[in-house]
């Protein structure tokens, strides 16, 4: 019988063995209340925050053992991370140290169990000592910039722990090493230009605690810091972990699980929905569906003062704290609206009611605009009504009235906004570099994707308005989308399996990225020639794919030299790019492609959720045959985690097994898992108010009880 519903077990990143300051991205926890960095050393830890109290990427608990930094000692650390817990461990001379790091479910609080092994032959006494910082503010205001705020704090003792206030008093951090003791670090202080890469880290105190080891035997620690928004919400958080961390720790574990099988349960109220079960004999696709449902449910936050009440973040855990970003959010598109519909509708009402011509995402503190535009904002926002509809069957929605019309009428204007971006051309012109993929500098203006998402965009608009009973309306969409279609493939330069990107000056600049193949490919597949699909298809096989990731832009662009960043350039790839090329591939008629390819692919699950981007082999070697997470330090700024992992769910859903949902809620199927099992099957997908089992054949029946 094939395991259906993973457990955090099942979800262990492979382990990760390296020295001081090697090329390795430091992973992230969450409690869906905040999140915490954990950093290359032993118990060092950045980025702890709990909104609405923040402190940018402040690094603490940095580890001394017998008085001496822990990584002047060179020697190699592993760490092994999984959805609950991160455990680091090292071995210095006869001292064998490990130690486990969680975000405590329910507490804006971390705690790490430390522990010594005393290998040699005789009893000793070890001194563990961390030195301790903290930069906490409750800013009155959004998070605007990558990295959440910070301030210099006060820092005073308090028995065995040190606490870190703001100049306000509005917020709080206490660390403390339990059975330990506490002192105050007799250094300057920093100045408020403080900056992690230039100035320092700087240190607020020293923690310690002396461990008596016998031979053969372990002694343990914990360290436990605590946030709230007053000191007396910080000393009772950090009491009642550092009473008992053993028990956080299983606590962490239990709730994880938890998580995961919510995630599957239609009866389990921790979701508003439910994702289908994935009962197959094949351990890689397996693999995918699982680590990429764990990369949706990793960003939900539910802390206190959340003023949508829920939401899913986008990075974790250095950059853009508290920040949605349509375009990310919209490549989990389906995955939301089967996982969490209510939230996912929640969320599409509060960008309605905003200006989406004006930002790339909003706040959670807040619920304001964060950012500048994004060009892909009107393709995003009526995927998303799009497939909240189709899979719920909520109709109705797109009778209520947000801001000053319908929700159907805001989808007729995303999906005719284009005739306002045109110039001298019948297509739109979607603006500079940072409105686009912000590190590729040809790829402006009239961009063939977002040219081919409006064709796309007018037909959908048109199915919605036909559900609605507007023929009419209906009608005339579809007609502009055949009177657009033609100026869109006009662009493609014939035998080459590319598109130009035209310029305000009348030029025509060929690009040769992967988001002209995904978007063209998955949007108007169906209209290209057979010469042309073929054409794009060698194109990515010959100058994007890699055996276990994918260049997001070609290493023959002339563009290819303009930035290191390998979320959109040839070095890597954005973690949707290869999910969306996948689903292209199989709309371009090579699903043998897609299915060749997933066994490579999912040896790149094996770091955790995916990241904000992976390296290519030829860029960085991959780890244990995976394709490398970058890092967060300049000049690559790339962050550990990122929700658009969802966009494997896709994969999985509508190209893997070809399930094609309407408007109305008709169901088909019509898919290539065959290849890489016969007799897989897709349990339980929810359309409206029914649930159906996909098989590999294309099979559609109703879900047993349900």
């Amino acid at each position: 019988m094939n395991p259906l519903i993973p457990t955090v077990e099942d979800l262990v990143a492979d382990a990760v063995t390296h020295h001081y300051d090697d090329m390795i991205a430091p992973t992230g926890l969450t409690n869906m209340l905040g999140t915490v960095r954990v950093d290359h050393d032993l118990t060092a830890l950045s980025a702890v925050q709990f909104p609405p109290v923040s402190q940018g990427l402040t690094q603490t608990a940095v580890l001394f053992v017998d008085g001496r930094l822990f990584a002047s000692y060179g020697v190699a650390v592993t760490h092994e991370w999984r959805p609950d817990r991160v455990v680091r461990r090292a071995t210095v001379g006869e001292l064998e140290i490990e130690t486990t790091t969680v975000c405590v479910p329910g507490r804006t609080a971390v705690a790490i169990d430390i522990a010594v092994r005393n290998t040699g032959a005789t009893d000793r006494e070890v001194r563990i000592g961390l030195s301790a910082a903290a930069r906490v503010t409750r800013s009155a205001d959004a998070w605007l910039d990558a990295e959440s705020p910070s301030e210099r704090d006060t820092a005073t003792v308090d028995g065995e722990r040190l606490v870190f206030a703001s100049a306000d008093a509005a917020a709080w951090s206490m660390q403390g090493l339990t059975g330990g003791s506490a002192a105050l670090s007799g250094v300057a202080e920093l100045p408020d230009a403080f900056d992690t890469g230039i100035g320092g880290n700087g240190r607020g105190g020293e923690l310690s605690a002396v461990l008596t080891v016998p031979a053969g035997a372990v002694a343990r620690t914990a360290y436990v810091q605590a946030l709230g928004l007053s000191r007396d919400d910080a000393a009772r958080t950090y009491e009642l972990v550092s009473a008992d961390v053993p028990a956080a720790l299983t606590a962490a574990a239990e709730f994880w699980n938890r998580q995961l099988r919510a995630a599957f349960d239609p009866a389990d109220t921790e979701f508003s929905g439910a994702l289908p079960l994935l009962d197959t004999a094949s351990e890689p696709l397996r693999r995918l569906y699982w680590w990429a449902v764990l990369g949706v449910i990793w960003f939900r936050r539910d802390f206190a003062g959340n003023v949508l009440g829920r939401t899913y973040d986008t990075l974790m855990p250095n950059y853009w704290g508290t920040t949605t970003f349509i375009w990310d959010y919209s490549l989990s598109s389906v995955s939301h609206a089967l996982l969490d519909p209510d939230e996912m509708r929640a969320q599409v009402r509060h960008w309605i009611s905003l200006d989406i011509h004006s930002h790339f995402g909003t706040s959670s503190l807040t619920g304001g605009p964060v950012g500048r535009w994004y060009s892909v904002n009107d393709y995003a926002m009526t995927r998303l009504v799009h497939d909240y509809v189709r899979f719920t069957g909520d109709v109705a929605f797109l009778d209520e009235i947000v801001g000053d019309q319908t929700v159907a009428r805001s989808v007729r204007e995303w999906a005719t906004n284009w005739k306002e971006l045109r110039r001298d051309t019948a297509l739109a012109d979607y603006g500079e570099i940072d409105n686009l993929l912000e590190c590729v500098s040809s790829y402006t203006h009239e961009v063939a994707s977002l040219n081919a998402a409006n064709v796309w965009s007018m037909r959908t608009a048109a199915d919605l308005a036909a559900l609605q009973g507007d023929e009419t309306a209906a009608a005339e969409l579809r007609a502009e989308a055949e009177a657009l279609l033609p100026a869109v493939i006009e662009r493609y330069l014939p035998g080459t399996g590319i598109f130009a990107a035209g310029q305000p000056d009348g030029t025509l600049l060929p690009v040769r990225h992967c988001y002209d193949f995904s978007i063209v490919g998955t949007t108007i597949a169906d209209d290209l020639a057979p010469g042309v699909r073929d054409d794009m298809v060698a194109f990515f096989q010959r100058e994007l794919q890699t055996d276990n990731w994918m260049r997001a832009l070609s290493p023959w662009d002339p563009d290819a030299s303009y930035s290191p960043r390998p979320d959109h350039q040839w070095n890597g790839a954005y973690p949707a790019w290869p999910a969306d090329a996948g689903r292209a591939l199989a709309a371009l008629g090579a699903p043998e492609v897609l299915t060749a390819w997933v066994e490579g692919l999912s040896r790149t699950a094996n770091q955790g959720p995916m990241g904000q981007a992976h390296f290519v082999d030829e860029a960085v070697p991959g780890i244990n045959g995976g394709a490398r997470k970058a890092p967060p330090q300049l000049p690559y700024i790339i962050d550990w985690a990122c929700s658009s992992s969802g966009a494997w769910i896709e994969l999985v859903i509508e190209a893997l097994f070809g399930v094609s949902v309407a408007a109305d809620g008709t169901v088909r199927a019509a898919g290539c898992v065959a290849a890489l099992d016969p007799h897989a099957v897709l349990r339980g997908l929810r359309v409206g108010e029914r649930a159906y089992d996909i098989d590999a054949a294309g099979g559609i029946t109703r879900t047993p009880g349900r």
